[in-house]
Formats: structure tokens, C-alpha cells, sequence
């Protein structure tokens, strides 16, 4: 039967990816893609605010059993990013545009909304949120503003948050207003960014996007589904639900069930990124 992993666990999953990384760029032919995106950025000035971090209880326990999460102090960039800051980054990382990009980084859907790889168009507008772009290419992008995709914990944490509360969750209102960004058409074009703030100063967490996040491929393991080949993604997806807390967040729970099914370079039309800063 499928467990959540704990933090410990999840660590040691994202902190591998990156090691993987590393050791190809250590063998030379990476390096022109990777390290030119890890230079100082931005040309837009990214706002992040201060989140306090505490004990919190996860979906997902730390122990894989009740235990809570125990975040740190940390600092999220209040929006997504957008097409045009992920523009300007590519222009200065060129790497990083769609006809360049190593295809271990990106898959094929990387960017393609984009007029051309250099230029936006009607279908990706300056400041809606940047979308089918990978888990690579996002990476890249925060190590470009001295900072990092936020864990799993922190992204849920800062996203619990309404105008008014720090833990939203338990308002069934609350929750049938992010259901119903779900039911919404897929294929209808995406707002821009600079929704409503919440208590932190946060937006668009809910109801734009989905997000990347550091650890997503270390949510959910199973004993019998560990291959990342494995067509049947939603078997196990299902499965892990059992062992997780709070099973009536139906909007969270789809959140970790897309998110884990996920490989590095995949990308989608929905998902987008913001960065975060240890503090």
C-alpha cells in the first residue's frame, strides 16, 4: 500500500535530483546549459515576502502516520512568475530558449505557446503566469534570483492562507471556491497575475496555476509502483490518498496526485512556478 513520504525522505528525493545535475554538469557537457542560468538576474525586481513557518499539519504527515510538518522561517515571491519575466530570463540565458534547451531538460511542449522562441504573442500575454515550462527550467530560473522552488510543505503552508487567516482550510467555502477554479475549462486562456492577496501578502496561490515545487517527486511512493515508467500513475496516485490526512481537501489531495505524477521535464498548459528564499 502507498505511504506518504517524510520530510527526511523527501529531502534526500529532491536533494538527489539535484546531485544528478550536478554530476552531469561535472562532465562538461551540461555546463553551457546550466550555469549560465545560476548568474545573477533579475531584470525585474521580484517582491517576496516573510512567512513564518511553525508547525503545521500537512496532507501529507512527516511521519507518514499524524505527525506535523515543521517548516521554517522562510520567503515566497508573491506571485508567479510571468511570460515576461520567464522572457526576459531566456533573452540573458539563452540556453533556456525553447529551440536550445536540451531536450533531457524539457520536453517538446516546452515554451510552445510562444510566437517564437524569442517572442511571446497573443497566446502568452506579458503577465500571465509563464506555463509549459519544466521543473529544469524553473529551477534554473529561481537560482537566477538567488533563490529556490519552494518544498511541497512550504507551498502548502503559504496556500492554507486566506485574506484574513493563516489556516483556511477548515471553511467549506473556502474549499468549494478553489473547487471551482478546478471545474473551469482548461483550454480558457489564463488571467494575468496580481489576483487578491492573502494574510502574508501571497497571490494567485489558488485558482491560476498549478505550481512546481522542489520536492514534488518525493510525494507519494509506492512499494509496488516506484517505476516512473509505470503507465497506471493514477493507480498509485489513488492508493497513497489512504494514508493522508485531511481526505475531504479534495483541491489539495488533486494537487499532490498531478504534481507526483510528474517527471523533471515534463510540462503543461497549467503549470506555472513562483520562487522561494530560505531565511
Amino acid at each position: 500500500m502507498s505511504v506518504p513520504v517524510s520530510i527526511r525522505w523527501a529531502a534526500r528525493v529532491a536533494k538527489a535530483a539535484r546531485a544528478a545535475t550536478s554530476a552531469m554538469l561535472s562532465r562538461g557537457w551540461l555546463a553551457s546549459v546550466m550555469v549560465g542560468s545560476m548568474l545573477a538576474f533579475p531584470v525585474f525586481a521580484a517582491d517576496y515576502v516573510a512567512l513564518p513557518g511553525g508547525s503545521f499539519n500537512s496532507v501529507l504527515p512527516a511521519d507518514g502516520e499524524a505527525a506535523a510538518a515543521q517548516i521554517a522561517p522562510f520567503r515566497l515571491r508573491t506571485a508567479p512568475v510571468t511570460n515576461a519575466e520567464f522572457l526576459a530570463f531566456v533573452q540573458s540565458h539563452p540556453q533556456w530558449r525553447r529551440d536550445k534547451v536540451a531536450s533531457i531538460l524539457a520536453d517538446a511542449r516546452y515554451l510552445t505557446h510562444w510566437a517564437d522562441p524569442g517572442t511571446l504573442g497573443d497566446e502568452a500575454l506579458p503577465e500571465q503566469p509563464v506555463t509549459r515550462v519544466s521543473w529544469f527550467a524553473a529551477q534554473a530560473y529561481c537560482e537566477s534570483e538567488q533563490a529556490r522552488l519552494p518544498s511541497w510543505y512550504e507551498w502548502e503552508f503559504a496556500a492554507a492562507a486566506d485574506a484574513t487567516r493563516r489556516d483556511a482550510r477548515d471553511d467549506p467555502a473556502w474549499r468549494e471556491s478553489i473547487l471551482g477554479w478546478y471545474s473551469r475549462p482548461s483550454n480558457a486562456p489564463l488571467p494575468d497575475v496580481g489576483g487578491a492577496s492573502n494574510i502574508y501578502g501571497v497571490r494567485d496561490l489558488n485558482g491560476l496555476v498549478w505550481e512546481w515545487v522542489d520536492d514534488f517527486n518525493a510525494l507519494m511512493v509506492a512499494s509496488d509502483s516506484r517505476d516512473q515508467n509505470d503507465p497506471d500513475i493514477l493507480k498509485f496516485c489513488g492508493a497513497g490518498a489512504l494514508s493522508l490526512q485531511e481526505k475531504d481537501n479534495y483541491a489539495v489531495l488533486m494537487r499532490i496526485a498531478m504534481l507526483s505524477a510528474l517527471k523533471a521535464a515534463d510540462t503543461t498548459n497549467n503549470l506555472g512556478f513562483r520562487c522561494a528564499k530560505s531565511e
